[in-house]
Order: C-alpha cells, then sequence, then structure tokens
C-alpha cells in the first residue's frame, strides 16, 4: 500500500505531469559548489556563514560543518553504527538530528557538537526545520508535525495536499519566507508548503539537475534544500543538491507559462 502511494505520488508530480493548479517554478543554475559524493544528504541547514550535513546509512551517518564554497569539511562527528541518521535543524546554539526509526532526536551544542540530551519520537524521522516557533518534522507520509523544541513534544499536526489530494514521502525541509519547502522522496519535485493549511502553494520541477553532477551510486536522490539569508533588504539565496551528488547547486526559480 505504501509502496503504491509513494509511486502515485511520484507520478502525480513528476515533471510533465503536474496538473494542479498551482505555479510550477523551472529552475536556472547560478553556480555549482562541490559537494563529497559519499555523503548520503539527509538534512541540510546553513548557519553563521557554514553550511551543516547531516547524512544518513547506518555506519556512515554523520553530522558536519563545512565550508560551502570549497566543500571542505571543518568539523564532523559519526553518529554510532546502529543510527540512521537523517534531517537536521537549528534552533539558537542547539543543532538538532533526527534518526529514522530509531525514535531519538538528538540535541547537540552547535559549536563543539557534544550531545546535550535527546528525546524520544514516536514516528520516523525524515525531514526537520525551524520557522521561529517550532521545529517542523516529516516523516515519510503527508503529515507535517509541529514541535515544541524544549521537550520534543507535539504542539500541532497538519495534512499536506495538492489540489485536495494527498502529498506522500515528504522529506527533506526547508523554511523558506513563511513556506516550508520539502523535497518528494524519489523524485524531481519541491513542493511550497502553507504551513497553517497544509495547502501547496507552488511546485518547483528540478527535472534533469541530476544529470548535471557526477553521483556516487543508485540511490544519489535529490534531497536537500537550504536558505542562505541575505544581508538585510536583499533576497536571499537558494542551494539545492543530492544523496551522493558530486555538487551542491545554487538556483534560482523560474516561473512558467
Amino acid at each position: 500500500m505504501l509502496k503504491s502511494l509513494l509511486l502515485g505520488t511520484a507520478l502525480f508530480l513528476s515533471a510533465g505531469l503536474v496538473q494542479a493548479e498551482v505555479p510550477v517554478f523551472g529552475y536556472e543554475i547560478v553556480k555549482a559548489y562541490p559537494h563529497r559524493t559519499d555523503a548520503f544528504t539527509q538534512g541540510l541547514e546553513f548557519n553563521g556563514g557554514y553550511l551543516y550535513e547531516g547524512t544518513g546509512l547506518n555506519g556512515r551517518s554523520s553530522l558536519s560543518r563545512i565550508a560551502w564554497e570549497d566543500g571542505r569539511v571543518l568539523q564532523s562527528i559519526r553518529l554510532p553504527s546502529r543510527y540512521f541518521g537523517e534531517g537536521i535543524s537549528i534552533v539558537g546554539n542547539r543543532l538538532y538530528q533526527l534518526t529514522w526509526q530509531s525514535n531519538i532526536v538528538f540535541v547537540y551544542d552547535l559549536e563543539t557538537f557534544e550531545t546535550i540530551t535527546s528525546h524520544y519520537h514516536p514516528t520516523e524521522g525524515w525531514g526537520l526545520a525551524w520557522d521561529g516557533t517550532h521545529l517542523i518534522l516529516s516523516d515519510g507520509s503527508d503529515a507535517l508535525q509541529f514541535i515544541e523544541p524544549e521537550n520534543f513534544t507535539l504542539a500541532r499536526k497538519v495534512q499536506v495536499t495538492l489540489d485536495g489530494t494527498p502529498v506522500h514521502a515528504l522529506n527533506e525541509l526547508e523554511y523558506i519566507n513563511g513556506e516550508v519547502w520539502a523535497n518528494v522522496w524519489q523524485t524531481d519535485t519541491i513542493v511550497r508548503i502553507d504551513p497553517a493549511s497544509g495547502v501547496v502553494n507552488a511546485v518547483v520541477d528540478l527535472t534533469g539537475l541530476s544529470a548535471q553532477t557526477q553521483t556516487g551510486g543508485r540511490d544519489a536522490v535529490l534531497n536537500g534544500i537550504a536558505w542562505l539569508p541575505g544581508p538585510e533588504g536583499e533576497d536571499g539565496r537558494l542551494f539545492v543538491t543530492g544523496k551522493l551528488w558530486g555538487n551542491l547547486f545554487e538556483i534560482t526559480l523560474q516561473a512558467r507559462e
């Protein structure tokens, strides 16, 4: 059943098949930056001039601080091999990292990467973002969960829909200018979601981007959205990558007729 739901979502949102009454955007590459082809990207976020990345796979899951312009890893820790790392987000001086099916959320000191605490969470962990009040969590379903950061309890939940149809397989998340942006797993699609209603406001079609980079394996699918805020009064910059991709791409969106 789950497989059919994911496949249906993938077909519904894939390039050329979006029939929704919402804007659809293409993209233009501004610049490509180095990215490790052994990094199974699960979470991506800018903070303080650095790029923070959480990666997955048992025995290979990590958390890193990266000099994003040249791809140098400045600091990194490896999760114990029993944990499959997932999405990350930063709240103040704390960094949160989900695990996939272990129901554990790690909380680190942002500067030292030392573990401060951990929380239990009853669902799978996929993507994580911060809206200034709540952590926003995806678990591979069609729901977004809004979480209190202090104790990781659920504040509310919203179903994500596109023209009334549930959008499943929501993965890596980023909060950008009042919207939740979500990768749809195993597609070239990002959906832009109204966090209050769960309604998809727009679709971003990144078909062909993976062909512009080297990849490190057959699981090298789009996954990773990061927003770099601009100076006051200026627009921010949008970056995307994928699991096992050789590049981090800065892109701009192009409206389609």
